[in-house]
């Protein structure tokens, strides 16, 4: 093999998230090299990080050699539905492991429509190894053995604070997949789901949540086998932002961040009617996410990797999202 067996390719480091993906990368000493389709912000970004850099387009017909000797890419190029069909489809060719920080439903569907061509590939599908879906991915599993027969999982997000402009295109990608719950182990719309209520244990009680389709309706149903699933989120502050895109800042700042906690509620009931119920807070989402994304990756040019389409808790362990530093698990059910 190339010298560059067990290097990591961070594509879309110029972006607001991939940047502190990348710059956590370097502090954790992997070896990375980082990417883009911009040449001239990826060269600047290089000098200032002093990391090794390729810029190459997502179009082009060359690019699994782009990836060649490449042991694992980390996308971090949103919007999603554009980049990580191409990036998945290059992996497989060129036997590198797909890992990304994806919150849009479609691509974890597309990860699994690959999985059986990644699998005769040797080839890892793992998208979602940010704050989506790592914490609830995570606990889901946890709960699910802690009652007999799971029948029904419901997890609710809380997203508080400002959002990354990349995120809020993300946002539409999802709002636009509709309406879905898994029903009976099958992923079904369900345009009239109704909002529910949920306790994020932060003092401030039961609160409303709307239903929205996140990516642990596919990573939960490979997680934990629960055959209904259904998703929810409730949104405080500026954290869906309204008007022209284009024109927002790149994201929240550190302070801004620290100020944000995130939050999440699982909730597994059990065919009898038993029901476990738990908070998972961690430090903002656009912080754990470097954190988390980073790690899996470490652990994947490691050899925690399993071929086709896999999800965090079944490759790291039920317990990997509280190995982020902040995290804590509150049971209260």
């Amino acid at each position: 093999m190339s010298s560059v067996l067990g290097r990591v390719l961070i594509y879309g480091a110029t972006g607001y998230t991939g940047r502190m993906v990348a710059l956590q990368a370097k502090a954790a000493g992997l070896d990375v090299v980082i990417a883009a389709r911009d040449a001239g912000k990826l060269a600047a970004l290089a000098r200032e990080l002093d990391l090794p850099s390729s810029a190459f387009p997502l179009d082009a017909a060359s690019l699994a050699a782009s990836l060649a000797g490449f042991h694992t890419v980390l996308n971090c190029a949103g919007p999603f539905a554009r980049t990580a069909e191409p990036l998945m489809r290059a992996c497989i060719e060129a036997g590198a492991h797909y890992l990304d920080i994806t919150a849009e439903i479609n691509v974890y569907r597309l990860a699994e429509r690959l999985g059986p061509d990644a699998a005769r590939s040797g080839v890892m599908l793992l998208p979602g190894v940010g704050w989506d879906v790592v914490p609830t991915d995570c606990l889901a599993l946890q709960l699910s053995r802690r009652v007999a027969q799971p029948v029904l999982l419901r997890i609710a997000l809380q997203v508080a604070g400002s959002m990354s402009r990349g995120s809020a295109v993300s946002a539409g990608e999802i709002v636009g997949a509709g309406l879905m719950a898994r029903v009976n182990g099958a992923l079904v719309p369900t345009p009239e789901a109704e909002p529910a209520l949920f306790d994020f244990g932060n003092g401030d009680g039961e609160v409303v949540c709307a239903p929205l389709s996140f990516g642990d309706l596919v990573t939960a149903w490979h997680s934990t086998g629960i055959p209904d699933i259904a998703m929810f989120v409730n949104v405080t502050g500026t954290a869906f932002p309204s008007g022209e895109l284009s024109e927002l800042h790149d994201g929240p700042s550190q302070e801004e961040r620290d100020a944000q906690r995130a939050r999440a509620v699982v909730e597994v009931t059990g065919a009898g009617g038993e029901v476990a119920r738990a908070v998972i807070e961690t430090v903002n989402g656009y912080s754990y996410t470097p954190l988390a994304a980073v790690e899996a990756a470490r652990r994947v040019l490691g050899g925690a990797h399993l071929a086709g389409f896999e999800t965090p808790a079944r490759v790291f362990g039920d317990d990997f999202a509280q190995g982020i530093a902040g995290t804590v698990v509150t049971h209260i059910a």
